[in-house]
């Protein structure tokens, strides 16, 4: 069974930085597309950063020059390093994975930066 999972969550105040971890499980083959989501408080959930193949990248203009996308393809493991947090990152942040035809999420980690 393909499943994915999120970690790295939590609370940190402005300014500071945080890495989230997403595993993917099961037989997965090749090298699939994958992506970080957010959804802040009473907001529709948006993609923010993601990553095709080996280490073709894209952002959204809210975290461009503040997240950066990487992965562990040995792992199966794609991470979001956030850094110079602001308050309006507070949300709860998702992996997706688009592979063989399907797409499967994990189930969020909250991030809450404040002061």
């Amino acid at each position: 069974q393909v499943q994915v999972v999120e970690s790295g969550g939590g609370s940190v105040q402005p300014g500071g930085s945080l890495r989230l971890t997403c595993v993917a499980s099961g037989k997965i083959f090749g090298i699939p597309s994958m992506g970080w989501y957010r959804q802040p408080p009473g907001k529709q959930r948006e993609l923010i950063a993601w990553i095709i193949g080996s280490s073709g990248t894209g952002y959204s203009d809210s975290v461009r020059g503040r997240f950066t996308i990487s992965r562990d393809n040995a792992k199966n493991t794609v991470y979001l390093q956030m850094n110079s947090l602001k308050s309006e990152d507070t949300a709860v942040y998702y992996c997706a994975m688009n592979w063989n035809g399907n797409e499967y999420w994990g189930q969020g980690t909250q991030v809450t930066v404040s002061s």
